[in-house]
């Protein structure tokens, strides 16, 4: 019966998986992170940020238990217009000669049900490193990721700009910032 051992290591395997960790890589060709911020009380300009990495490890039996580190190269910044790209590299952002990454590391998942929870962490920008919550929503129970493969969760998250050391065109810029991040993972090793 060597057919009946092909189909129960696999499905052995899997299991004993699913009680463990759960070990995620960013897949960031199909990963995005945006920010969003008034500009003249009448409008919005949105940002893009186009290399990151990351990974993200989950405990189905404990979700509190979960950590996640993503870091943001912030010198590759799609921006809406040259000047806006010019500002948001120099001194007063993100001033990417000196702090050229931003980062977030989780340090706990609160799940409010299946797919719905919050990732409590550390975000980095300009040397500066303040917890902020990033509220998220899988595409599928983590639990459930390793037997399908990838899983996708959206986060967004709302900080003060000026927290983090840019403090420039208050008249211009809004001090709120709208962070949207869409993440797509893949198990670790595949």
């Amino acid at each position: 019966m060597p057919w009946l051992r092909l189909i129960f290591l696999p499905l052995s395997a899997l299991l004993l998986a699913a009680n463990g960790p759960l070990h995620f890589t960013l897949d960031s060709q199909a990963s995005s992170v945006s920010a969003r911020v008034a500009y003249l009380f009448m409008s919005y300009k949105t940002v893009r940020f186009t290399t990151m990495d990351g990974d993200i490890t989950i405990v189905p039996d404990s979700p509190y238990d979960a950590t996640v580190d993503v870091e943001i190269d912030a010198r590759n910044i799609e921006a809406p217009d040259s000047m806006t790209l010019r500002e948001l590299q120099g001194r007063d952002f993100f001033w990417v000669e000196r702090y050229p990454t931003l980062g977030f590391s989780g340090t706990g998942l609160t799940m409010k049900d299946d797919t719905h929870g919050t990732i409590t962490g550390n975000l980095s920008a300009r040397g500066v490193t303040r917890e902020e919550e990033l509220h998220v929503t899988f595409d599928k129970p983590p639990e459930q990721a390793f037997a399908s493969g990838a899983i996708t969760l959206t986060g967004e998250m709302e900080i003060n700009r000026r927290h983090y050391g840019m403090r420039s065109f208050p008249l211009v810029v809004g001090e709120k910032v709208k962070i949207t991040m869409t993440a797509r993972m893949v198990p670790a090793g595949t």
